[in-house]
């Protein structure tokens, strides 16, 4: 599983990385970046649950 995910990383990284170009901007709304980190922490959370509760079930 890690090197999978190491295997998307290497691949999005290009596509994602894009130069600054020094120009600071207003923000009207949320970048995608911060919507893609809600989104693996919300996943992280569903993940780190869904194994506890089929541990848990599991000693009973």
């Amino acid at each position: 599983m890690p090197r999978i995910a190491a295997a998307l990383l290497l691949i999005a990284a290009p596509v994602v990385a894009q130069p600054h170009s020094g120009v600071a901007s207003s923000r009207s709304m949320p970048e995608l970046s911060d919507l893609a980190l809600a989104a693996c922490a919300a996943a992280g959370v569903w993940f780190a649950r869904a194994k506890l509760r089929a541990r848990f079930r599991r000693k009973d």
